[in-house]
């Protein structure tokens, strides 16, 4: 499994409903690939009723009879279906979004306890067997764990789970054993790429949830190193060279921009899991972090620190990331229109997140037919290509690309305030044609200017050749 798990290393932000600027729940996450270009498709599942169906993943043969019943949603599939669907995050129409999965670690004395099944759950298949059932975040986490129960887990997967009130990160982290934590509502929440949760209070069922016999296998075991307390993080997780260059940064950084009055170590292993910002977020606020390479700081790897310095961490956005997602949850009671995916193809980094919303029965072509090669007319070789010209001439196009950002930005809220406006008084299937229709024109509004920027940026590169000669300039 160590190749799927390098093929899936990822940055998850998890806001609760009073830490966000507007009242929503928020969570996001990078997913990042094994290779610069690995195709991404955003596509609209058909609810089902009467199936009789059992599911086989192409990966590794997990099988799985499926519920008769399942709710519409949204997904994000890999263009390649040989390993699985891998369908990562999504909204279903309860307004329950999950995203799946942040992959992480697991030390060996757990491992050789409770090994990894072969044919259990894995990535590929953990949105495709969950969101399409659940009806709230909490019964995410639940649905999950009884999967787990029965089939077992092929890897160690992060998995985050939100509604207008809720939202819940669970660990599963060997072959059957996990934990989950309601993050509270007026903090948030960082990890990438290591078993995170700390503390489990198992007299609080209400914010926290965990494998039936965890307890018993701790103790039976002589797994806990400390000598109170269940610290879920330092009993299954690890603490290695490779975490402190590779994912705590990470952490730190986006525990800089939440929190920047407080100092930390970047290769610190004591970094809290759930912390209170210093500001409410917002949307942009996690966009910015996803995006980020450790800007404004030595480790930049496009700024002007030493080669070392700029090489030491793993930045948060990469040229490998497939794609980027902000799960934007607002108050589904008073507003037909409350999920808000904000998608950014392509590189997060110089790349825009679009708006889409999560109620709709189908997506704009661009978006859900991708070929194999580069076409422009595929919103994802769009986003590709615009990231592989502004980091062609990064300083003389940055600045380009930060203002066509903004621009979109600005624009997008002010389309989102619209469809709110005149969703309010719908209902139904006129709400959902409603907003599959906005998507289709939110979508080519944001194809139609990156391409205008992409014509721009290739006029302006032209003076910047070094094929250039000045009669006279020998003299």
């Amino acid at each position: 499994m160590t190749d799927r798990l390098e093929a899936s290393a990822c940055t998850s932000i998890l806001v609760g409903k009073k830490a966000s600027m507007d009242g929503s729940t928020l969570i996001a996450r990078n997913e990042d690939r094994h290779a610069a270009i690995e195709g991404k498709r955003l596509i609209a599942q058909p609810a089902v009723s009467g199936r009789k169906e059992t599911y086989v993943s192409p990966y590794n043969k997990l099988t799985v009879p499926m519920p008769e019943n399942g709710y519409r949603y949204i997904s994000m599939p890999n263009l390649d279906q040989t390993a699985g669907p891998n369908e990562e995050n999504g909204f279903n129409e309860k307004n329950v979004g999950e995203s799946a999965t942040e992959s992480i670690f697991a030390n060996e004395h757990v491992l050789a306890l409770d090994p990894f099944i072969k044919n259990g759950l894995a990535e590929d298949s953990l949105l495709t067997l969950v969101l399409p059932f659940i009806d709230s975040a909490r019964d995410g986490v639940r649905y999950l764990g009884e999967l787990v129960k029965k089939y077992g887990s092929a890897e160690g997967n992060g998995v985050q789970f939100n509604d207008k009130d809720e939202v819940w990160y669970m660990e599963i982290v060997t072959g059957h054993q996990w934990v989950a934590v309601r993050i509270p509502d007026d903090c948030y929440a960082v990890t990438g790429n290591q078993t995170s949760i700390q503390n489990i209070d198992f007299n609080d069922s209400a914010n926290y949830m965990w494998a039936d016999g965890i307890q018993e296998f701790v103790k039976d075991n002589n797994l806990n190193p400390d000598f109170e307390g269940f610290n879920f993080r330092r009993i299954f997780g690890t603490d290695t060279e490779f975490d402190r260059h590779y994912n705590t940064p990470r952490v730190w950084y986006a525990q800089k921009y939440f929190n920047p009055s407080i100092e930390q170590d970047p290769e610190s292993s004591d970094m809290p899991f759930i912390r209170k910002a210093e500001f409410k977020i917002t949307p942009e606020d996690i966009q910015f972090i996803l995006g980020s390479h450790y800007n404004e700081t030595k480790f930049d790897p496009l700024g002007t620190g030493c080669e070392k310095d700029k090489h030491i961490y793993r930045s948060i956005s990469l040229a490998r990331t497939a794609q980027s997602h902000v799960l934007q949850m607002r108050d589904s009671n008073k507003n037909g229109a409350a999920a808000v995916e904000w998608v950014s193809l392509g590189v997060p980094s110089f790349c825009p997140y679009v708006p889409v919303f999560g109620n709709v029965t189908d997506i704009d072509s661009s978006y859900k037919d991708v070929p194999e090669k580069l076409d422009l007319k595929s919103a994802y070789w769009i986003y590709e290509t615009l990231a592989m010209l502004v980091e062609s001439h990064y300083k003389e196009f940055i600045q380009d690309d930060i203002d066509y950002r903004k621009e979109l930005s600005e624009w997008a809220h002010r389309k989102i305030d619209e469809v709110d406006k005149k969703a309010v008084t719908m209902s139904g299937d006129e709400l959902t044609s409603y907003l599959t229709k906005q998507n289709k024109e939110i979508v080519k509004h944001y194809n139609d200017k990156t391409k205008e920027l992409m014509a721009s940026l290739v006029t302006k590169g032209t003076e910047l050749s070094k094929l250039q000669f000045v009669s006279g300039q020998w003299l």
